[in-house]
C-alpha cells in the first residue's frame, strides 16, 4: 500500500494544481510530498512505544526474554509490568541451563566472523543455491520490467518523444504516458498487496510449486500480452500480473527456506544444531540476490536498449527470463511436502 501511494504521486499532474504553482515544478512536489511523509512516519515509529532496555546482561536475563512471552519484552505501560519482577523471581535457572545458555552464548560469538560467514554461504546445500538461482532470475525478469516500465509506456503505449523540445506535443505526449505509466505501478502494487492475502487460501489448494510456477508464467504471460497489444487499457489490466509476481518473490522463497529449516531441524532433533548457518544467513542470501539482479539489468539490459534503439527490448527480454525462471522453479527447485509432515 505504501508502494501504491509513492506511484501515485507520479500520476498525479501537480502542474495544474495550486502546488505545482506555488513550486518551480511538480518534481519539486513530488520530492517534498516524500520528504514530508518520511519525516512524519519517522516521527511516528520514534514516538509509538517506549522501550525499556534490560537492566541485567546476564545469563538470568536471557534465559527470562527466551521464556517470556513476546508481548512482554521491552513492553511499557501494560498490565503486566507490575508483575514483571515477580515472574523474573519465579523462574528458576538450573546450574546446567546456566552453563548451556552461556556456553552457546560463547560459541555463537566465536564463530559468527566475516570467515565463518562466507564459510558457511559457500558451504550452502544445493537446494538452498537452486533457489538463489531462481530468485535471482525472478528479480531479474521483474527489474526488468519495473524500471523501465513508465518510459515504455511514454514511448511505445502513447508514441511519445522523450528527446524532443519540451514544449512540443511529442513531449508531452511523452510525459502522460509516464503519468499514465504511474497508475499501472500503482494498480501493480494493489493487486501484489491483494495477492498477498490470498496466498493463505491459495496454498492448501496448489502449495508453494503451484504458487511459485503461476507467479512466474502470470508474470511472463502478462509482459508478452503488454508487448503484443500496446494499448493503454490492455496494458493498465495487465499490470495487475506484475502485483503476482511481487507478491511471489516477497513470499514464496522465503516460506521455502523456513521450510528448509523445520526438515533440518526435524531430523537433527537428537543431534547438535549448525549454528554456523541458519534462517538469518539464507533469507540473506536471498535477499542479496535482488541488488545482483539490479546489477544485471542495470548494466545488461541498458546495453540492449541501446543496441536495440527501442525499449521494446525491455518486454522481450523480461518475457524470455520470465518463461525461463517459470521453467526452473518447476525442475530444479526443491519442495516438501506438507502433508506428510
Amino acid at each position: 500500500l505504501g508502494g501504491a501511494l509513492g506511484y501515485l504521486t507520479g500520476a498525479i499532474d501537480w502542474g495544474t494544481t495550486i502546488l505545482g504553482k506555488y513550486f518551480r515544478s511538480e518534481f519539486h512536489v513530488m520530492f517534498c510530498f516524500a520528504a514530508v511523509v518520511f519525516l512524519l512516519c519517522l516521527a511516528v515509529h520514534l514516538c509509538s512505544f517506549p522501550e525499556r532496555p534490560l537492566a541485567h546482561v546476564s545469563a538470568e536475563s536471557e534465559a527470562l526474554v527466551k521464556n517470556s512471552k513476546p508481548g512482554q519484552y521491552g513492553a511499557m505501560g501494560s498490565d503486566k509490568d507490575e508483575h514483571y519482577n515477580s515472574e523474573y523471581n519465579e523462574i528458576q535457572i538450573s546450574p546446567q541451563q546456566q552453563k548451556l545458555t552461556i556456553k552457546s552464548d560463547i560459541q555463537v560469538q566465536r564463530q559468527m566472523t566475516i570467515k565463518s560467514l562466507l564459510k558457511a554461504l559457500l558451504s550452502m546445500p544445493s537446494h538452498y543455491r537452486w533457489l538463489c538461482l531462481s530468485h535471482l532470475i525472478g528479480w531479474t525478469a521483474f527489474l526488468s520490467n519495473m524500471l523501465f516500465f513508465t518510459d515504455f509506456m511514454g514511448q511505445i503505449v502513447f508514441d511519445g518523444d522523450p528527446y524532443a523540445p519540451h514544449n512540443s506535443t511529442a513531449y508531452l505526449t511523452y510525459e502522460r504516458g509516464v503519468e499514465i505509466g504511474c497508475w499501472g505501478l500503482c494498480i501493480n502494487a494493489i493487486s501484489s498487496s491483494v495477492y498477498s492475502y490470498m496466498q493463505r487460501a491459495l496454498l492448501p489448494y496448489v502449495g508453494l510449486k503451484g504458487l511459485y510456477f503461476v507467479g512466474y508464467l502470470l508474470f511472463g504471460l502478462g509482459t508478452g500480452f503488454i508487448g503484443l497489444f500496446p494499448k493503454v487499457h490492455p496494458t493498465l489490466a495487465l499490470c495487475s500480473l506484475f502485483g503476482v509476481m511481487s507478491s511471489t518473490l516477497y513470499t514464496v522463497p522465503f516460506n521455502l527456506v523456513a521450510n528448509y529449516h523445520n526438515e533440518e531441524l526435524s531430523q537433527n532433533h537428537n543431534e547438535a544444531a549448525d549454528t554456523s548457518r541458519g534462517k538469518g544467513i539464507d533469507c540473506a542470501a536471498l535477499t542479496c540476490m535482488v541488488q545482483l539482479a539490479q546489477i544485471v539489468v542495470g548494466v545488461g539490459l541498458g546495453l540492449l536498449v541501446s543496441a536495440a534503439g527501442s525499449v521494446v527490448v525491455v518486454v522481450v527480454s523480461a518475457l524470455a527470463v520470465a518463461l525461463l525462471g517459470s521453467c526452473f522453479v518447476a525442475l530444479f527447485v526443491r519442495y516438501i511436502d506438507e502433508s506428510n509432515k
